[in-house]
């Protein structure tokens, strides 16, 4: 004969029992479901961090690995516009590329970015300026192809809604978006943070960029006018070939942005600029 299962024989649990169980069963497993997702969260934030260091330590271009299946979520998509609407001044494939600079320049530096990367901000602040330099004094023009898998790897959608909001800033002007798409960087918030994800922080930052905040323009970050637009470009980034930011090419060639554990100085950029540009 099979033996008895020991748990069959005792004497069962009274109703109240049962369902005093079943409810401490339930925070429990509510409780063990929360620590899990906590854990996966702080993971992703840790994987960026030390992928954002390892790229300045290790002088390697690309900052964080960008995520080839980049979608919103339902309830964001709920909430934004469906409707494409094109700012002015944009160019390239499906409209998807900002160019800023003298248009017959006879060399194109193309700059990959996304509004949340923190390595993106390390090159504009030590290299921006010099970017801009050489667009305003015609040895090339800019185009700038933005990206915003970061709102997938991190949560939140603060690289889409800022990358909306300079769509807007686009449409008022090539010279407005570079001035937007600098006090951004300026103001990056932390990389923990969705701060750019608030459309209200992102018109007060535009309070920054003199006579950016016209009625039109307040409107269509508010509105999210040009969200579907913004997905259109970061779907091109995702289709490019370019896995990360920030990436930096001079007539399709890379270009290095960091040594050692800092990003090289303006004269070694713009060096480098100048001799994939066949000017030195």
């Amino acid at each position: 004969m099979a033996q008895t299962d020991r748990t069959n024989s005792s004497k069962q649990p009274t109703r109240k029992q049962a369902e005093r169980i079943s409810a401490r069963q339930r925070i429990q497993e509510a409780q063990r479901l929360e620590q899990a997702a906590a854990k996966r969260r702080r993971g992703i934030v840790a994987v960026v961090s030390a992928v954002a260091v390892l790229a300045l330590a290790g002088g390697v271009t690309v900052a964080i690995t960008a995520a080839k299946d980049d979608k919103s979520s339902s309830a964001d998509a709920a909430a934004e516009p469906t409707a494409l609407v094109v700012p002015a001044n944009t160019g390239g494939p499906d409209n998807t590329v900002i160019t800023y600079g003298k248009p017959d320049a006879a060399h194109t530096l193309q700059v990959f970015e996304d509004f949340r990367c923190p390595v993106c901000k390390s090159f504009e602040t030590t290299n921006g300026d010099t970017v801009k330099k050489l667009a305003d004094d015609g040895t090339v023009k800019v185009e700038y192809h933005l990206a915003a898998f970061l709102d997938k790897n991190l949560g939140g959608k603060g690289s889409r809604t800022a990358l909306a909001a300079a769509g807007a800033a686009l449409n008022e002007g090539v010279d407005k978006f570079k001035q937007f798409h600098d006090v951004l960087y300026a103001n990056q918030p932390e990389e923990r943070e969705d701060g750019f994800g608030d459309v209200n922080h992102l018109l007060e930052l535009a309070d920054k960029v003199p006579g950016l905040k016209t009625d039109a323009f307040v409107k269509a970050v508010t509105d999210g006018t040009y969200a579907p637009w913004a997905k259109k470009v970061a779907d091109a980034f995702n289709d490019s070939g370019v896995t990360g930011t920030p990436t930096v090419k001079l007539d399709g060639k890379p270009i290095t942005l960091f040594s050692g554990n800092r990003a090289v100085t303006p004269e070694q950029f713009t060096a480098q600029v100048k001799q994939a540009a066949g000017l030195q």
